[in-house]
């Protein structure tokens, strides 16, 4: 069992915490990650692992764009072109004896394009500052349920592939917390999609997960799995998240 580090517990803030971010799992599953360590009975706990927290990277704006789709820039309505990714997150708090879905946390999420472009930055390769899209938020509802349509994102130098996203509470919450980390995905589907355009016309990817510094803090814990609509190529993936709440 790895040890928990201090910078995958949630940070204090005014005097409320969460004290780790957790991905639930049914316990019919046969996944072979370990449960969590507790001084309580194994029967009387949720069958959850740590999801690590991660670095937040240079990219976030808190642009507050409340859309389930995030492939356009709002002002100009024209969808990044990519492989469609349809994702759903599932919060959850996790008390002594099972996960609980959490209602109101706002979920952001972020990432570049099929070239490597992320919008409202400046970088050496690019300057978007002004445009928005692949960003957005949405917030979990009675089920704990958010859910995004995007692209599956491109790639860029010094990095794999991935999403970043950042938990937060309601504005109307009286409990006050921040979470930020990475979405991953299996390098046999980013071999995949990236056969595909618009991903093709670049050159091939130099950074593999296992290459990634920061995917090798955590990251196989926040690989997502997805899978693939047959008929009209889309992938999907739930990405499952518990807040241990103190």
């Amino acid at each position: 069992m790895p040890v928990i580090k201090r910078r995958d517990i949630l940070r204090f803030v005014t005097g409320v915490s969460i004290g780790a971010l957790f991905g639930c799992r049914n316990k019919s599953s046969n996944s072979a990650e370990e449960p969590i360590e507790s001084a309580q009975s194994p029967a009387n706990l949720p069958n959850c692992i740590v999801r690590p927290q991660q670095t937040e990277g240079p990219y976030f704006v808190d642009e507050r764009l409340n859309r389930s789709d995030i492939r356009s820039d709002p002002s100009i309505r024209e969808e990044k072109e990519g492989v469609l990714l349809k994702l759903t997150f599932q919060v959850n708090q996790v008390s002594p004896d099972a996960c609980l879905p959490i209602e109101g946390v706002i979920v952001d999420i972020w990432h570049c394009d099929a070239q490597g472009i992320y919008s409202d930055a400046t970088d050496p390769n690019f300057n978007t500052v002004g445009q928005k899209f692949l960003r957005g938020y949405q917030v979990t509802d009675a089920s704990g349920i958010a859910e995004f349509i995007t692209i599956y994102p491109g790639w860029y130098p010094g990095r794999t592939v991935h999403i970043h996203f950042k938990l937060r509470d309601s504005e109307d919450s009286q409990q006050r917390y921040e979470f930020t980390s990475q979405l991953y995905f299996e390098g046999a589907v980013s071999n995949q999609v990236f056969n595909q355009a618009p991903y093709n016309i670049r050159e091939q990817r130099t950074i593999r997960n296992e290459l990634d510094g920061i995917y090798r803090d955590g990251g196989d814990q926040l690989t997502i799995k997805l899978t693939q609509d047959q008929g009209n190529g889309t992938y999907t993936g739930i990405f499952n998240i518990g807040l241990e709440i103190s």
